[in-house]
């Protein structure tokens, strides 16, 4: 049956008398790489190469997030939307469920070879388990052995398409644990960044002025408060070795693809599954709705894909759609992502006029093209900021009366929203919290540090 669908899809990409091949997708996600962390999408200092090669030659969507999380670990919820293509609303508790229209399911039975590795964790274990070819780490620690981030799973990637049959198209997805704590960069790698040049974020903060309702996550115990300078650029020194080290085994995973002649025909997405503050707003991890918390890169590059980039608001879980439009195949209906390809292709500006952002019960988000409303409802607070003229949220514009009647009808756009999408958690509270908060003392449990790389201590 899947091979019958297989050739169906063949015969329906038929121009004339010219046989179009589907493409093969190749999904690169990568694990807390903050939207701007990749050096052609303008970071000052990052190297990131092949990553470069991939934006500079493809399309760039500069407003791409995942939806939010009902859970610290944002990556989960992540990972599951986009591989269903709908809203963690819609599936009951962690993790969820194939169906028969999960993205490897839909892949499988077009006839497509479909290939996942992944880290060990955090995931979609019950959907991935659907890839024909599906394998997690042992332990995510194989991707740190002797500094080489991202090198455990591109060598088998490697191995795989040097040992394929290609008779039919490949769908790939590969979906590492890094740069995600702990950072074990080798010396090379480290040696690219001085500590001592490296900027701090535009919008760093020794402490975060109030409590968002998770101020003592896991990640957040990984600095202590408040946060140094120092300690902030030591985290960041980590942060883009790492980024760097698997920017070039993303390299090697390239250069083969052209070795073995799939790169012609071959569409490649880069993406990272949230965000990350390390030192943003006093923050240090993505249980937030800021910018930095939920906001990633999103590339497409390869055949049929146009050169340029778009401002539209997209999610991470419209990719499921995206990649089924590319590939000539109907998308699952019902799901909450909508495909980017009109974009892409420059027959459409965007796909929606705003987003929702969320993180369990303490924080919603609304943005369109230019504002930015941030709601906690336990400590009835709101933020406003003109993301045209404060793209980093510094200046809180909840405060001026000339803005109630923006924020009054943006409350009334996040209430659509909820309703839309399921989600059942107020926008305001009747016992409210203060907003009041002090750091853990010194007595309490901390988080276990990231390990440093050997030789990792020189600037």
């Amino acid at each position: 049956m899947r091979h019958l669908l297989f050739f169906l899809l063949a015969e329906s990409l038929l121009s004339g008398a010219v046989h179009a091949a589907p493409p093969n997708i190749l999904f690169l996600l990568t694990d807390d790489q903050r939207f701007d962390a990749v050096g052609a999408l303008g970071h000052p200092v990052l190297k990131t190469p092949n990553i470069d090669s991939l934006a500079r030659s493809g399309h760039v969507f500069r407003n791409a997030y995942t939806l939010g999380a009902n859970v610290g670990a944002v990556c989960t919820p992540s990972r599951n939307m986009l591989q269903i293509g709908k809203a963690y609303f819609r599936y009951e508790g962690i993790h969820a469920k194939p169906d028969g229209h999960t993205m490897p399911e839909v892949f499988n039975a077009a006839g497509y070879e479909t290939y996942y590795y992944g880290k060990k964790g955090n995931t979609a274990p019950l959907v991935e388990a659907k890839f024909e070819h599906s394998q997690a780490l042992a332990n995510n620690d194989l991707e740190h052995v002797g500094g080489e981030p991202g090198k455990c799973i591109v060598d088998a990637a490697i191995e795989f398409l040097r040992s394929r049959d290609r008779k039919r198209p490949l769908f790939m997805q590969l979906a590492w644990p890094n740069p995600h704590d702990p950072r074990t960069a080798a010396e090379k790698y480290m040696a690219m960044y001085r500590r001592d040049e490296i900027p701090l974020p535009k919008n760093y903060m020794p402490q975060h002025p109030f409590d968002n309702g998770e101020m003592a996550v896991r990640d957040e115990r990984l600095a202590p408060w408040p946060r140094s300078e120092d300690e902030i650029r030591r985290h960041l020194h980590e942060y883009y070795a790492t980024i760097s080290g698997l920017d070039f085994h993303i390299g090697r995973l390239l250069a083969v693809l052209k070795e073995v002649g799939l790169a012609e025909n071959t569409i490649i997405i880069f993406a990272s599954d949230n965000g990350l503050a390390i030192g943003s707003h006093g923050l240090m991890g993505k249980q937030n709705v800021y910018e930095d918390g939920l906001k990633v890169p999103l590339i497409f590059s390869g055949p049929g894909i146009p050169k340029g980039e778009s401002a539209a608001l997209v999610y991470l879980l419209d990719l499921f759609p995206t990649f089924c439009d590319l590939a000539g195949l109907p998308a699952p209906e019902g799901i909450d992502g909508r495909s980017l390809k009109p974009v892409i292709v420059g027959t459409a500006k965007g796909v929606r006029d705003t987003l929702f952002l969320s993180y369990k019960n303490v924080q919603r988000a609304l943005r369109d093209d230019r504002w930015k409303l941030i709601r906690y409802p336990l400590i009835n607070r709101a933020q406003l900021f003109d993301l045209a003229s404060d793209p980093y949220e510094m200046r809180d514009l909840a405060g001026d009366l000339a803005q109630a009647d923006r924020i009054a009808k943006m409350m009334g756009a996040l209430r659509e929203w909820q309703q839309r999408l399921g989600d059942p958690d107020p926008l305001e509270v009747a016992d409210t919290k203060t907003g009041a908060w002090t750091p853990p003392g010194p007595e309490e449990p901390k988080a276990k540090r990231p390990r440093k790389a050997k030789g990792s201590g020189g600037q």
